[in-house]
């Protein structure tokens, strides 16, 4: 992989990009979290999904019941089992998301200029004059002159399902908005999005904790996605909330940014969160878009500095019904990797879209072009810098192996952890070449019977960059007293070749405890 690196800042022969790809075991280093549902909830479908790329499984709790998300998740098991894929659990709190019922599931046609009502009372029936929703506030929250969004997939601009509306009057509990371009509306619920209105509804609400509490710890999910995160105080209860339910004391929470409140707040938020996820869709709406830019590669750049995963959102929405992206969404796809992203989230592309397996390909494929051509020094020398001294111990072992790999043109990385954080930390200095992450389960007891962590670690670093994990045998001490730990590196230069990364007289770079000391090593493979 590193040989093939190149850097935009340098003459190349343009005739080059047309040289096809060296194929590879995996599409790229970037990771890939792909929303199931609909169109995508076989086997034979998440089984493509898995080897197109995909590493995460997003669960969206906005459509359908727990019953019908358990069908999906044995099919991913299935399809887990069959690929011998890893592939980690997101779980998407619904939040407080505004939405229009339409029980009939009958088509609503809006034309421009007309007037629509958006009002409470769900006991009327949708139609083209009166739209029921599921907030009682709205009328409270929103003055003459605001923009209101609706539709299935919200707005983008270049579609007719979905509609801008501008509040004209407010009469008692409903609003009067005036329809500003023709849409027609499908299906039994519409995303409603006030933009830059603050709604009074908790981010954590009633129906989400009771998926949580239940489907949620019946599958120990990864990841909960944290719908409209708009302070710091949402992720610290969202936390305190999966603290009580034991089995999920360990799923890390990524907070989606998705209004201008999350926008403002988003140091604070970053601080507390596992992981942040660019909510680009609704954020979109509530920027300028002249402003979209600036604020993904600035977020992108706090999350990088803080070692967390940054995931970036509505990127090929044209291939929820095209075989091929657009020239600006391709282009979207590279940027987002060249600023740094770890991971680049599908939803409608895969939950409802014609071809779920052929996005995460071309993403992934988009993804890998990309990398080719990332600024590994420059971003080294820039975190770096930004970290500055004195580093902490396992910070300095960390950029201490990259740089060592990348001098010596190391074909891998190998760090044994029990935590997952060293692993994590050398994947924040982006290395150009994979890292693998040996996870070795903690034995633990509460003297009544005995349990091994180390699961989590494994399958929560499906969603960092460059990371790939694998779960040792426990009874291979991730603390080595001899300095070699000779079975356990076997096993994973074994693991390495198998996956195809490591070949004979390769270089590998191995990051390691050793007593109390922390060491890195390179090392040489033999025929």
């Amino acid at each position: 992989m590193h040989s093939n690196h190149l850097l935009l800042e340098e003459p190349i022969r343009m005739a080059s990009i047309l040289e096809p790809s060296r194929a590879s075991f995996f599409p790229a280093m970037t990771k890939i979290v792909g929303t199931l549902g609909p169109c995508s909830r076989s086997v034979e479908v998440i089984s493509g999904c898995l080897k197109a790329g995909m590493s995460v499984a997003r669960f969206d709790f906005s459509w359908h019941d727990a019953e019908y998300h358990q069908e999906t998740l044995e099919n991913l098991k299935a399809a887990i089992k069959s690929t011998k894929k890893l592939c980690s659990v997101m779980l998407d709190s619904v939040g407080p998301e505004l939405l229009v019922v339409n029980k009939t599931e009958n088509d609503i046609t809006l034309e421009a200029d007309d007037k629509v009502i958006l009002t409470p009372d769900q006991g009327q029936e949708a139609s083209s004059e009166v739209l029921p929703i599921n907030f009682a506030g709205l009328s409270k929250a929103v003055k003459k002159g605001d923009t209101i969004f609706l539709g299935q997939y919200l707005f983008t601009g270049s579609e007719t399902t979905s509609v801008w509306l501008e509040v004209d009057e407010v009469e008692g509990d409903d609003v009067v908005c005036v329809v500003k371009n023709a849409a027609t509306l499908s299906g039994s619920l519409f995303t409603m999005h006030a933009s830059q209105i603050r709604i009074e509804m908790p981010t954590l609400s009633d129906k989400d904790k009771q998926v949580i509490s239940t489907w949620g710890v019946q599958n120990k999910i990864d990841f909960l996605s944290l719908s409209y995160t708009r302070h710091a105080e949402d992720v610290r209860e969202a936390r305190e909330y999966l603290s009580k339910l034991c089995d999920l004391s360990q799923t890390q929470i990524f907070a989606k940014i998705e209004n201008i409140e999350g926008l403002t707040h988003f140091d604070e938020i970053l601080q507390e969160a596992d992981g942040i996820i660019l909510s680009r869709g609704n954020l979109g709406i509530d920027l300028p878009p002249e402003k979209v830019f600036f604020f993904q590669k600035s977020a992108i750049y706090k999350c990088n500095m803080a070692g967390k995963p940054a995931v970036v959102t509505r990127v090929v929405d044209t291939m929820t019904n095209n075989l091929r992206p657009t020239r600006a969404e391709a282009t979207d796809v590279a940027n987002a990797v060249l600023d740094g992203c770890d991971a680049i989230l599908l939803g409608a592309e895969t939950l409802r879209g014609l071809y779920p397996i052929e996005t995460i390909s071309t993403v992934g494929k988009i993804c890998a072009e990309a990398e080719k051509v990332f600024n590994q020094d420059q971003y080294f020398k820039k975190t770096v810098k930004y970290v500055g001294e004195p580093m902490t111990h396992l910070e300095s072992i960390a950029s201490s192996a990259v740089r060592a790999a990348i001098k010596v043109k190391a074909s891998m990385i190998i760090c044994f952890t029990s935590s997952g954080r060293a692993a994590r930390l050398i994947a924040k200095y982006r290395p150009t070449m994979p890292v693998l992450s040996v996870v070795i389960p903690r034995l633990e007891t509460d003297e009544l019977k005995w349990c091994s962590s180390g699961a989590f670690e494994a399958t929560q670093s499906l969603i960092v960059r460059g990371l790939l994990p694998l779960l040792a045998d426990p009874r291979h001490p991730a603390k080595s007293i001899d300095a070699t730990n000779e079975s356990v590196l076997k096993v994973a230069l074994d693991h390495g070749k198998t996956l195809g990364i490591v070949k004979p007289h390769d270089r590998v770079v191995v990051c390691q405890k050793v007593g109390d000391a922390s060491v890195v090593k390179i090392i040489e493979l033999e025929d």
